[in-house]
C-alpha cells in the first residue's frame, strides 16, 4: 500500500486529472467523491456504479487510507478529543466542541511546531513534519463517522490544533478546497478558519488562493513584547503583519473580518496600557479580539490573568469600539480546549494542555 495513491490527498481538480490519466471520464470524480464524503464508503469493491475494470485498477494503484485513532475521550460538557497516530511515535490531537447552534472541529496541520512561542507547549516539543492533505481531511472524516450516527454534525472547521498552517500551505489549501467543495463537505467560506501566527508571505498568498476565514495569533500589541512571546515576529513584525491583514481584508468581493487571538498572561500582556496599545493598533480594522485564558503547563512559568484583569482589558477595548469576546474553557476534564492541542513527537512527553494560538 506504500506506493499506492491515497485518494484523500486529492481535491476535485486533482481527482479529475487522476481519472483523465486513467482514460476515464470526469464524471468518475463526482461518483468517487460521493462514495467517500457522502456515503462514507472506502472500499472500491463496494462502489458498484464504477465499472469492474475500474474498481480492479483502483485496487492496484490507489487506496483510501486513514491514520490510526489511538484514543477518543468524552468530556462532561460534550467536548470530544481524539488522539491520532501519524506514524512512528508521532501523535496529533483534534477536538470537537458542540454548541447550541454549531459544532466546531479543531484540527492539526503539523506534527509539532517550529515557531517556539514561549507560552506554547507544542512549541517546546519542536517540529517533526507537515501533515498531508489526507491526514488533515481524515481528521474530519473520522469525526463525522463518530458524530453522524448520533445526530451530531460539524458546522465549522478550524485549523487551530498543532502546527502553523501557513508553513504547510499547499496541503492546507487542498484541504480547504475539499472542506468547501459541495461534492465533499460543502462548508461555507466563513465556517472554515485558518489560524496563523503571522507568516506574512503565506498570508498574502492565502488571500487569493482560499477565501476562508482568518484568525491571527497576536498576543501582544507591540513588537518588543511580541518578539518575546511569538518569535516569528522578529522576521515579520507587526507592521508587516497588519499590511498582510489589510491585503486579506481587501481581497475578493465579499466582506471579510479577522479574529485576533490574544492569550491573557498575568503581568505580561494584560495591563491597561497593553489594552490601549491594542485598541490603537486595531483602530479601523474589521476585526474582533478573542481574549483567551492561558492554560498553564509544566515547562512554562506563565500564569493566566485574573478575571478582573481580563474584564478590565475587555472594557477598554470595547470603549474604543473594538469588538471582543472571551473564550470560555471547554473540555477541561480531557485537556481538550480548542487551540490547546499537543501531541507526542518522537520520544518527547505528550501533553494535551498546549496553546498554539
Amino acid at each position: 500500500m506504500q506506493n499506492k495513491i491515497n485518494l484523500l490527498n486529492l481535491n476535485q481538480k486533482a481527482l479529475d486529472q487522476f481519472f483523465n490519466e486513467l482514460d476515464e471520464k470526469s464524471f468518475r470524480t463526482k461518483q468517487l467523491m460521493k462514495w467517500i464524503y457522502k456515503d462514507h464508503v472506502f472500499d472500491f469493491d463496494q462502489m458498484l456504479n464504477l465499472s469492474k475494470k475500474l474498481r480492479e485498477k483502483l485496487n492496484e494503484i490507489a487506496c483510501i487510507e486513514f491514520p490510526e485513532v489511538v484514543s477518543k475521550n468524552h468530556a462532561l460538557d460534550g467536548v470530544i478529543k481524539w488522539v491520532i497516530k501519524t506514524g512512528g511515535e508521532n501523535h496529533i490531537e483534534m477536538v470537537y466542541i458542540p454548541e447550541k447552534e454549531r459544532g466546531t472541529l479543531c484540527i492539526s496541520s503539523q506534527v509539532g511546531c517550529a515557531l517556539a512561542c514561549t507560552f506554547c507547549s507544542t512549541g517546546y516539543q519542536g517540529f517533526n513534519r507537515n501533515l498531508s492533505t489526507a491526514e488533515m481531511i481524515a481528521q474530519v472524516l473520522i469525526a463525522n463517522l463518530h458524530l453522524n450516527p448520533v445526530g451530531k454534525r460539524i458546522s465549522n472547521v478550524v485549523f487551530m490544533g498543532m502546527g502553523e498552517p501557513m508553513l504547510n500551505e499547499e496541503a492546507v489549501y487542498s484541504t480547504c478546497d475539499l472542506l468547501l467543495d459541495d461534492l465533499s463537505f460543502g462548508l461555507s467560506r466563513r465556517r472554515v478558519t485558518i489560524s496563523s501566527s503571522g507568516v506574512v508571505p503565506a498570508l498574502e498568498r492565502m488571500s487569493e488562493r482560499v477565501p476562508v476565514s482568518l484568525a491571527i495569533s497576536l498576543h501582544a500589541p507591540n513588537d518588543a513584547l511580541r518578539d518575546e512571546l511569538v518569535p516569528i515576529n522578529k522576521k515579520y513584525p507587526i507592521e508587516a503583519l497588519m499590511k498582510a491583514c489589510d491585503v486579506y481584508l481587501n481581497a475578493g468581493t465579499q466582506e471579510r473580518h479577522i479574529l485576533f487571538e490574544y492569550v491573557m498572561l498575568k503581568g505580561v500582556n494584560d495591563s491597561s496600557e497593553h489594552a490601549q496599545q491594542l485598541a490603537k493598533l486595531l483602530k479601523g480594522v474589521s476585526a474582533k479580539v478573542n481574549l483567551i485564558p492561558f492554560n498553564p503547563f509544566p515547562q512554562s512559568d506563565y500564569q493566566t490573568s485574573s478575571v478582573r484583569a481580563i474584564d478590565n482589558f475587555q472594557d477598554i477595548l470595547s470603549s474604543k469600539g473594538i469588538r471582543t469576546m472571551t473564550r470560555r474553557t471547554r473540555g477541561e476534564d480531557v485537556d481538550a480546549a480548542c487551540g490547546q492541542l499537543a501531541g507526542k513527537v518522537q520520544d518527547k512527553t505528550k501533553r494535551s494542555d498546549a496553546r498554539r494560538n
